[in-house]
């Protein structure tokens, strides 16, 4: 049985932080930095790694560089080269959108008493079927609005505190369009498989949240045009959200998302995808599914390249956003060469077909 290779522990001093980050002995500065990017929110390019008064150069090994178990390291981050809220610092147990939330709250709250719900607004929300409760400053949905029923088409009530979506959202299921964004709903306090019964339901925002996953009951929205799940601590997509087919519109941005599932390339209806702010290192081949495609926004992730299936089968794409990743124009370039040298390949092997076709053609008729 082979041993693994020797590690060593280097003590990195970020933000009022020591990280310990276990790295083979016989790594290089990069390989360090590329370890630290999803533990400091920094991408590599942004990182400057001192030690002992020297700048660790990225193509130079860790022991080159007198860096040894227990070493103590400095990082300095670069301004603007970050992914997600930004680095990740001392107290930043919770998000920045939580605090600024908050504030906005608080401030409503010396401006006005809190909302009340009488017969009336309900009346007009079945005759409507507009339930608007928006910046409120409430706790919890109403139970008024479940009471409304099939008659409510829309539900707005982003920005307050709610932290829960009961079942009883099923009850609601002519409702096409569900706003909850800047609320504190987390993981566990919200009914997907109530949500999943909104057979109709063509837009949902759940931005500014507390959410850490989304569960596979996603594909069940089958008439789903928008989704909106920016700002919350998302890791992954379902391999679910392939079955949206309908989907035109995801923004999830600012989340820490490292992978996207390769169904994604299943949405042939999108049009606009934002994941900027995320830990994504790559896309996947099937992103040159998404023939639609008009819209990308990939700012501050720690991609290096991208499949060359995105620019040969994308043929909408319009707006390409890659501010503060790795991919420089050097790797566009090549990109586009290996997407013409493709091809080219392609045609010359039509030709050779065509050809062929005819000799054999031309060889038939004299034969007859």
């Amino acid at each position: 049985m082979e041993s693994s290779p020797p590690t060593i522990t280097v003590q990195v001093k970020f933000a009022g932080r020591t990280i310990p980050v276990e790295v083979p002995a016989a790594a290089t500065t990069a390989e360090l930095k590329r370890l630290l990017q999803p533990l400091t929110n920094v991408l590599p390019r942004g990182q400057r790694l001192v030690c002992k008064g020297k700048v660790l150069q990225d193509a130079a090994s860790l022991s080159s560089m007198q860096v040894v178990d227990g070493s103590k390291v400095m990082l300095i981050a670069s301004q603007g080269l970050h992914q997600g809220d930004g680095p990740i610092t001392k107290n930043s147990s919770s998000s920045a959108t939580s605090v600024t939330r908050a504030s906005k709250v608080k401030e409503r709250q010396t401006q006005k008493p809190e909302a009340v719900v009488g017969k009336s607004r309900a009346e007009r929300w079945k005759l409507t079927g507009v339930v608007a409760l928006h910046d409120c400053d409430l706790k919890a949905v109403p139970e008024e609005v479940w009471d409304c029923g099939p008659s409510v088409r829309i539900l707005d009530a982003s920005n307050n505190c709610i932290k829960e979506i009961p079942h009883k959202i099923a009850a609601l299921k002519s409702l096409n369009k569900v706003l909850l964004t800047a609320n504190d709903i987390d993981d566990e306090n919200i009914s997907w498989e109530g949500l999943s019964c909104l057979q109709k339901l063509l837009n949902l925002s759940l931005s500014q949240n507390r959410l850490v996953s989304l569960p596979s009951t996603l594909g069940s929205l089958t008439s789903l045009r928008e989704l909106r799940i920016a700002n919350n601590r998302l890791d992954n997509l379902p391999i679910e959200i392939g079955s949206l087919k309908h989907l035109q519109i995801l923004i999830a941005n600012n989340n820490r998302i490292a992978t996207l599932p390769s169904s994604i390339g299943d949405c042939e209806s999108l049009t606009e995808v934002d994941l900027s702010s995320n830990l994504l290192t790559e896309l996947p081949e099937a992103f040159g599914k998404l023939y639609n495609l008009k819209v990308l926004h990939l700012r501050n992730n720690g991609l290096t390249s991208l499949p060359s299936t995105l620019f040969k089968k994308c043929m909408q794409l319009i707006t390409l956003d890659l501010h503060g990743t790795e991919i420089t124009n050097d790797i566009l370039r090549q990109v586009a060469l290996e997407v013409l040298s493709e091809e080219e390949e392609e045609e010359e092997e039509e030709e050779e077909e065509e050809n062929s076709f005819d000799h054999d053609s031309y060889v038939g008729l004299l034969a007859a």
